[in-house]
């Protein structure tokens, strides 16, 4: 299969509102006190050609999210890019993990036990290694996946039986609303949870990353800790 290459000019568009998003990062980041540098921007981009990809990439964006296994699989074949970061953030299906454990660098979305189980058997198969996060329901909406906090000490520490993976952190999804004040509880719900699980941390166990906010509420979650924000639509404009 042949690689796309790197020499699409990047639209003012996709530049500009890279460049728009990380100026509010950066806000966000200090006005609660934090170092910008330690929020990391992952452009969602699912369903997106690999041409608006590449776009970003020449605009300086490296680490991107995907909804679906065969559509991330498909984008890491054709995207050729040694620094490209590929984070699978969408729904997990057993089924499905072979086609991404090989390649993907960050699994945000792994609710139960058994998928870490799979992840490790088939990054095992290719000598990687894959950063995982465990996704919690902050929610408490039933169409979101997720675990439930009381079950995040039994998955960490199944998650020690495992030499392929290392679990970095928590991901959640915050309920879609107007006003992104109305969800800062369920933010601090989550780093809550965070905070209260480092006694676990030890081999490849590493709570560093809260995968939290994304287009309508980055900059909230920010202040209430995320290190990583998934941001779609606010730079590649609405999918289709």
């Amino acid at each position: 299969m042949h690689a796309l290459n790197l020499k699409t000019m990047v639209t003012d568009d996709i530049k500009t509102n890279l460049e728009e998003i990380r100026n509010r990062i950066t806000a966000a980041a200090e006005r609660s006190g934090r170092d910008p540098k330690e929020i990391t921007l992952i452009a969602v981009s699912k369903t997106k050609p690999n041409e608006a990809i590449l776009e970003a990439i020449n605009a300086g964006q490296l680490h991107f999210g995907e909804n679906r296994m065969q559509e991330l699989q498909s984008k890491m074949d054709e995207i050729d890019h040694s620094g490209a970061q590929w984070h699978m953030i969408g729904t997990m299906q057993s089924n499905k993990i072979k086609y991404i454990a090989h390649r993907v660098n960050w699994i945000h979305s792994v609710g139960k036990a058994k998928y870490l189980k799979e992840i490790d058997k088939r990054a095992n198969q290719n000598n990687h290694h894959v950063n995982v996060l465990i996704q919690v329901n902050i929610s408490d909406e039933d169409q979101k996946s997720g675990c439930e906090i009381t079950d995040l000490e039994a998955i960490l520490s199944k998650a020690k039986d495992y030499s392929n993976i290392t679990v970095k952190g928590l991901m959640g999804m915050a309920r879609f609303v107007d006003d992104p004040e109305e969800v800062r509880d369920e933010f601090k719900l989550l780093k809550s949870a965070f905070d209260a699980h480092q006694h676990l941390n030890g081999g490849n166990i590493d709570l560093t990353e809260l995968s939290m906010g994304m287009s309508n509420d980055f900059e909230v979650a920010i202040e209430e800790g995320s290190t990583m924000v998934r941001i779609g639509s606010a730079i590649f404009g609405a999918r289709n």
